[in-house]
């Protein structure tokens, strides 16, 4: 099972992956493991963001390590994916060639888990371009995903309850998966269960795409 977290920078999503990977791990007694920010590892490496000609071999070695994780674990937590490496390649030198295939690659997940721009944004090195850059960001990976078709579970709060909201939108998929451990997982569904039932509310739906706010901003089309 494929868990892909995506993101705008400094919206939590390396401590999430590592959480989740343990909450997941304990509850369920699966093999689960956390496929790290290939990125990360080439800036602190090189000592440099990269150039647009070296993208795609970002992109190309983070989907290798995952596919070379998926063989060894039931679970795999991929803290971000090579959407990211798309995104940031349209973002920064306007270039649209590995968008299809990472497109391709959420197709295969189980879950796409979003992370809100709730947290404030902490300077991280090299790697991190400011708060200015993030709702931009936010809004090319919706646009990504939207327009391949694909779904996508916005995750916010602090801390605790970070990780709680991605364990509520994982339970009901691990329900059907054999676990050596449904004592504990049990822990994760009983809960799932006593949640009060979700209503929706357009008035607080975080999609600006939504048909519903088209709809309210448009009102004339209506007519």
């Amino acid at each position: 099972m494929l868990i892909a977290i995506v993101g705008a920078e400094s919206t939590g999503k390396s401590a999430l992956a590592q959480d989740l990977t343990l909450s997941l791990a304990e509850a369920t007694g699966l093999r689960c493991v956390t496929v790290p920010e290939r990125l990360r590892s080439w800036c602190e490496a090189a000592g440099r963001t990269p150039r647009a000609d070296e993208q795609h071999s970002i992109a190309g070695e983070h989907m290798a390590n995952i596919d070379a994780a998926t063989a060894l674990n039931d679970i795999v937590v991929c803290d971000t994916t090579a959407l990211m490496t798309a995104v940031y390649s349209q973002y920064l030198f306007q270039d649209d060639s590995l968008m299809a295939a990472a497109q391709a690659f959420h197709r295969r997940c189980a879950l796409t888990l979003l992370t809100a721009l709730d947290l404030p944004w902490v300077a991280d090195g090299i790697q991190r371009d400011g708060p200015q850059v993030r709702a931009p960001i936010d809004g090319l990976i919706r646009r990504a995903l939207l327009s391949a078709g694909l779904s996508w579970s916005v995750v916010a709060g602090l801390e605790q309850a970070r990780v709680d909201a991605a364990l509520n939108v994982i339970t009901p998929l691990l329900k059907t998966k054999p676990s050596p451990k449904r004592g504990l997982f049990s822990r994760l569904s009983n809960r799932q269960d006593a949640l009060p039932e979700w209503r929706w509310a357009c008035d607080n739906c975080d999609v600006p795409e939504c048909e519903h706010l088209v709809l309210q901003s448009a009102p004339k089309l209506l007519a």
